[in-house]
């Protein structure tokens, strides 16, 4: 299997042709306040995990990786439509260590320039149809997923931000909510590659199970990362989860496990915007004595497992070794 090293470069690749063709997409015009802070997040940077996987599902599948780049932006595009509104609702100040589009340029545009990419999402999916001239199911096919993860990322949004008025939150909500917000795009993503590299539909099926399950994984290291990396490295806030009072696994695992005293501290960081590093820190060691950071950890490796359990089957060929790398580097990343 390839390294860790191999697998970022192979993203880096990837993320090149797609911001390329993100770059023609939204070309900068007038009122150009809109186009600017439509383009900032994805100037800023990020992985690309998306666009990745959509291409190489479609290679699993025989199909042409380069045909399929309009999709991987598309899907890319909607991905940064949610980061900036997901940035209004949650009034987070910075995203990929910079400033987030709100705090910019205020929330009127931003909500504008997130609209803007959500319309730019059907038009490179219309530009991909107009290339490739696929069957006409395979193009409806398509235009049901990326609706379909859309409405999903919605549902779980407002889960997400229900679940701070909440006085009990369980594992089984957590994951309802996580599954809409993170793995449903996910899961969108292989299906679309699979889809527009011929797949059938069992092929489409298992690539989806296999990036949903990802998904979970990918949220489950997120969650990990917010409790305990480095700012500079993460690109937000440590602690911030805690801010904003998110009821992550993290502190699902720990409200249902701690002592009265410990679930009263744990109680009174969740929701205080003006918690101090120290504080976090605090919390954090609370967190860690009672296993809630391993076992969040451990629940991640539970579905990078499943996950490669659901390509099981498919050829071995370059393009499920990356899926498989891609996966591995779910779980082992650092930002």
């Amino acid at each position: 299997m390839s390294s860790a090293k191999s697998i970022t470069e192979k993203l880096r690749e990837s993320a090149r042709l797609v911001d390329e063709y993100m770059d023609q997409v939204l070309r900068v015009r007038r009122p150009e306040a809109l186009y600017r802070a439509a383009r900032h997040l994805i100037e800023a940077g990020g992985k690309r995990l998306r666009p990745f996987l959509l291409l190489k599902a479609c290679s699993l599948v025989g199909g042409e990786q380069r045909e399929a780049v309009p999709l991987a932006a598309a899907i890319e595009l909607l991905h940064n439509f949610t980061l900036i509104h997901d940035d209004v609702m949650d009034n987070d100040d910075f995203r990929r260590n910079v400033p987030t589009v709100h705090r910019l340029w205020g929330v009127p545009i931003a909500i504008a320039s997130g609209d803007l990419l959500f319309a730019k999402v059907y038009e490179a999916v219309g530009r991909w149809a107009e290339e490739s001239k696929p069957p006409l199911e395979r193009a409806l096919a398509i235009i049901e997923r990326v609706t379909q993860a859309s409405i999903e990322i919605c549902e779980g949004q407002v889960l997400d931000i229900s679940f701070a008025s909440l006085k009990e939150v369980t594992e089984e909500d957590y994951f309802r909510m996580i599954g809409g917000k993170t793995a449903a795009l996910l899961r969108s993503s292989a299906e679309i590659g699979a889809i527009a590299g011929g797949g059938g539909g069992e092929e489409v099926r298992r690539l989806g199970e296999f990036a949903y399950n990802a998904g979970l994984a990918f949220q489950l290291v997120d969650d990990y990362l917010g409790a305990t990396a480095d700012e500079k490295v993460l690109g937000k806030p440590v602690g911030s989860d805690f801010r904003e009072g998110k009821k992550t696994l993290i502190i699902v695992h720990a409200l249902a496990h701690a002592p009265p005293e410990e679930r009263k501290r744990i109680m009174g960081a969740l929701g205080n915007p003006r918690l101090s590093r120290e504080e976090v820190k605090e919390v954090t060691e609370i967190l860690e004595a009672l296993g809630s950071l391993s076992y969040t950890l451990e629940r991640a490796r539970e579905y990078v497992e499943k996950a490669k359990d659901n390509l099981r089957g498919f050829p071995d060929c370059e393009a499920k070794r990356d899926l498989l790398d891609l996966v591995e580097f779910f779980i082992s990343r650092k930002y």
